[in-house]
């Protein structure tokens, strides 16, 4: 029989009414604007499933916006989020789309910018304000931002994997989970690892000379 703590009974603290639209849905934001660039001029959702039927009577629309504004789920400005966006000259525009067989809660999230090309993530809202992110920029991932997480884009070559693994280890951090995929000559790694993302890692990392692009994401709000 699972284990189930208090949180995962009781739910995140949040602007309601849904843990899975409302909650998962700015958690979606926000992780979206860690992975993607600032200066975006418009954001896309594609929204799939539940969410697609939902979003304006459950609140995802606007906690969806929230979240890439750098709203927490708890933000009382959630539900202002639209006339925000609007104030700072963001467009906003969402989809009904199938993004086939994936959670019902799915959404796409595609950052549109003026001096170049357009940068997206999809990811599931799965209950109790949880999420799991899928895919970045046609990249297929597995991570939840619950812990920090360091994601990396390189040119496949023997001993990368090595030497940013000692990078870590030599700063006494420990790596909880790795993942690495790779399509061509180019590999995509996920790592979560137990200690908060410093600067001095991240520039550490880019510093070798196989490192296309790197960002580190400290754990999204859920509670």
């Amino acid at each position: 029989m699972k284990n189930y703590g208090v949180f995962d009974i009781l739910g995140p603290v949040m602007i309601g009414p849904s843990s899975s639209h409302t909650a998962g849905a700015a958690r979606l934001g926000k992780i979206g604007r860690e992975i993607a660039d600032d200066f975006f001029y418009k954001v896309t959702f594609y929204l799939h499933g539940s969410f697609a039927k939902t979003y304006k009577g459950h609140g995802t629309d606007r906690a969806l916006v929230a979240g890439v504004l750098g709203m927490d789920p708890s933000d009382e400005r959630i539900k202002r989020s639209l006339n925000i966006a609007k104030d700072k000259g963001i467009d906003i525009e969402f989809v009904e789309a199938d993004l086939g067989y994936v959670h019902p809660n799915t959404v796409k999230i595609v950052f549109h910018y003026k001096d170049k090309d357009d940068y997206y993530i999809i990811g599931s809202s799965i209950g109790g304000g949880n999420i799991l992110i899928t895919d970045i920029n046609g990249n297929r991932v597995e991570f939840t931002g619950d812990y920090p997480t360091i994601l990396i884009k390189y040119k496949d070559q023997k001993g990368s994997i090595s030497r940013i693994s000692s990078i870590l280890s030599n700063e006494d951090i420990n790596i909880a989970t790795m993942k690495v995929s790779r399509e061509g000559k180019i590999a995509t790694m996920v790592m979560e690892i137990d200690s908060p993302i410093k600067d001095k890692i991240i520039n550490s990392i880019s510093s070798l000379d196989e490192i296309i692009y790197i960002t580190g994401i400290n754990p999204i709000g859920r509670f």
